[in-house]
């Protein structure tokens, strides 16, 4: 149930009208039951001196593109109420002029352009003004018989309003719908939401909160389990079996909802997700449509639901049906457009965004992996407004054409051209061996900063939780992973692949990175010594590429690997006979891979480095002793060593081999595979020839 968030003494601190707003306004937010991301808008009239110094009327609005939960001050327009009152005597006006007239009407050409829905605010008579799509409103607005239910609720203090899109018809029919109703305290906009409002920002929440729970009282009395969504039809499997078989159908539904860009997945199994896939009437439920014009533009207009029995020993089947079930949604999908589509209108990606699998949960799919959380969260939205409407009657929904203009609406997709054009490794994954080390860490920072997404395995869980921690506060929630993982055990290398998947859908990028280093003269070679430089640099190496091998086959949309060789690759090391000869070999097992990879767009190159002293574990060990030795001179000597038999003179650092990790994953090398890149400074003796 829906709680009051306000607290008055948090609010006290709040030293002007626009902060009050704010807070206000997060709090509203904070609770996706309450707001949709995204959705919702707020607002504030007040008196503030213009650049002449005059008192002026002004309404703070939230402005468009931005997040009731997040949003600052500088997120809010502020705008001339004396501009804005004149509209009303206006019978109608289009979305373009209007648009057009509130830019005029500004106080700062700095603000965000004004939403949609700002005549929704300007219009009413009252200070404060919330409109919100609070899950039991919503479930009272989709039901076929809302309008009556609303009337045992409310009384006579609400007004109705059907739908229509926002804009300044429906801004217009609610005043005067308000004006018209002197007792009016809410106002219940059909298949849309709720508008409240008070004198003081605090009344203004207060009556918020007291609607929604009014509504959400109602309808709790009327729920029944046992035959909620029709009651059960199919059973939940356990938790690990979910997540197991999520693990391994995600790059399937990755390979299939990839098209022209790659989508990053995630995968939810909540309780309510649950008990919604299992329903008898679940699957026709979810093809009504759409809970929300807010949840088109991340849900589209309806989910994939796949028909099969929740079975342990069939996923070979639910692939299968996933195959199927994607390629028709897509089908599906583009019929609708073509059926709907306006002059100019261009398709988004036919895939879905949102998967049900009975007895397993929901995948979502979206540009990020916050932007697929987004796409899961308005769906849990949607299963708790039909919830809510089959308790109350029968869910109803937009019709087909509205659905379409709200999804394709140019005012909607004008919020999304606000986002940040897109990196060169956006949609992408990379799963990066080493990943606590001074390679691996300053590889997964690179790759980050241009949009990827990051696995970090190593045995050093906590040095590579700590990465991950560090990227994560800097780029956002889940953008890197840790995992622990020895590369030398083919169960271990298997289920850091069953993590990435589970977490993210899949791989696009394999650094194959994890190391160590031995030196001994030949003859004093152990067997010991020759096995665990052969273990973990070449079968490590083998299985860590094997295992993405076979993810990226069934993706089918290609593949990056970069193999981090040495300058031993080519060069005969002095003393160091078990590392060079490894090394060697990973080269040429980049090669051998890069030969089978390349019909299924595969790419597969090497990095051919040298002494890179700083943050590597191998360095600090006994390695550094021993080359120093090898050489005849101190170990503290060493750094200065390599650096003068450059030819450059040069020494090399990790972001140094970062750099040429991101060239080889990148669509700067997209014709390249099977190549050696030497990053040394320059040694004449390891020049490949």
């Amino acid at each position: 149930m829906v709680q009051s968030l306000w607290q008055s003494s948090k609010a006290s601190e709040q030293q002007s009208g626009l902060d009050q707003l704010v807070y206000r306004s997060n709090i509203i937010g904070t609770d996706r039951r309450v707001c949709n991301y995204g959705g919702g808008n707020t607002s504030s009239k007040t008196i503030v001196q213009d650049f002449r110094g005059r008192d002026v009327e002004v309404m703070y609005v939230k402005g468009s593109g931005s997040d009731l939960a997040t949003m600052k001050a500088g997120n809010f327009t502020g705008l001339r109420m004396d501009d804005i009152r004149p509209l009303f005597e206006k019978s109608d006006m289009s979305d373009e002029d209007m648009v057009a007239y509130l830019v005029n009407c500004m106080i700062d050409s700095k603000h965000p352009r004004a939403s949609i829905e700002t005549l929704l605010h300007a219009f009413l008579p009252f200070k404060h003004v919330d409109h919100t799509h609070p899950d039991s409103i919503i479930s009272l607005c989709c039901a076929d018989n809302g309008k009556e239910l609303a009337k045992e609720i409310f009384g006579d203090r609400f007004v109705w309003v059907p739908y229509i899109r926002p804009g300044f018809k429906l801004s217009k029919m609610i005043a005067e719908g308000v004006l018209n109703n002197p007792k009016a305290e809410l106002v219940l906009m059909e298949k849309h939401g709720l508008v409240t409002w008070g004198e003081t920002s605090e009344a203004c929440y207060a009556q918020t909160i007291k609607i929604i729970t009014e509504a959400e009282d109602f309808i709790e009395a009327r729920i029944n389990d046992a035959k909620l969504f029709g009651g059960v039809k199919h059973p939940t499997l356990e938790p690990e079996v979910r997540k197991s078989i999520a693990a391994q159908v995600m790059p399937t539904i990755r390979g299939a909802v990839s098209d022209a860009k790659k989508m990053i997945l995630s995968f939810d199994d909540a309780d309510d997700v649950l008990q919604f896939v299992a329903g008898h009437d679940s699957a026709k439920l979810s093809q009504v449509g759409a809970a929300c014009p807010d949840h088109l533009v991340h849900t589209k207009v309806v989910p994939l639901f796949i028909d099969w029995t929740p079975n342990v020993d069939d996923v070979e089947g639910l692939i299968a049906k996933l195959k199927e079930g994607v390629a028709a949604y897509k089908e599906m999908y583009t019929a609708y457009f073509e059926r709907n589509k306006n002059e100019g209108d261009v398709m988004f990606e036919a895939a879905p965004r949102v998967i049900l699998i009975p007895g397993v949960g929901m995948i979502n799919t979206g540009k990020s992996w916050a932007m697929s959380q987004v796409s899961g969260a308005l769906y849990h939205r949607a299963i708790a407004v039909m919830r809510g409407a089959t308790a109350l009657g029968n869910f109803v929904s937009l019709s087909e054409n509205e659905s379409y203009n709200v999804e394709y609406w140019p005012l909607e997709l004008y919020k999304l051209s606000l986002a940040p054009p897109e990196a060169e490794f956006s949609r992408q994954i990379a799963f990066i061996t080493g990943g606590a080390g001074g390679i691996g860490s300053e590889t997964a920072r690179r790759f980050v900063s241009e949009g990827a997404h990051v696995v970090l395995a190593d045995l050093n869980q906590e040095g590579a939780q700590k990465v991950a921690d560090e990227i994560n506060a800097k780029w956002g929630e889940h953008r890197a992973l840790a995992v622990k993982m020895d590369v030398t055990i083919e169960e271990m290398v298997q289920a850091a692949y069953a993590e990435t998947a589970l977490n993210y859908g899949g791989v696009d990028i394999i650094v194959n990175n994890a190391g160590l280093a031995t030196s001994s003269p030949f003859d004093e070679t152990s067997l010991k010594e020759w096995n665990l430089n052969m273990n973990v640099l070449g079968t490590g190496y083998f299985l860590v590429a094997r295992e993405a091998f076979k993810l990226m086959k069934v993706q089918a949309i290609g593949g990056n690997m970069v193999f981090i060789g040495s300058k031993n690759s080519v060069y005969a090391g002095k003393n160091a006979t078990a590392y060079s000869s490894v090394k060697a070999l990973e080269a040429h097992l980049a090669r051998c891979i890069a030969a089978e990879g390349g019909e299924f767009g595969i790419r597969v190159n090497t990095i051919l480095p040298d002494a890179i002293l700083q943050g590597s574990a191998i360095w600090n060990g006994s390695w550094r002793n021993e080359r120093a030795a090898a050489y005849g001179i101190e170990p503290d000597q060493l750094e200065e060593y390599y650096r003068k038999r450059t030819t450059l003179l040069v020494n090399i650092f990790p972001r140094d081999i970062a750099e040429g990790i991101a060239f080889f994953a990148s669509s700067k090398s997209a014709k390249t595979t099977g190549c050696m890149l030497t990053i040394d400074g320059g040694v004449p003796a390891a020049f490949t020839r």
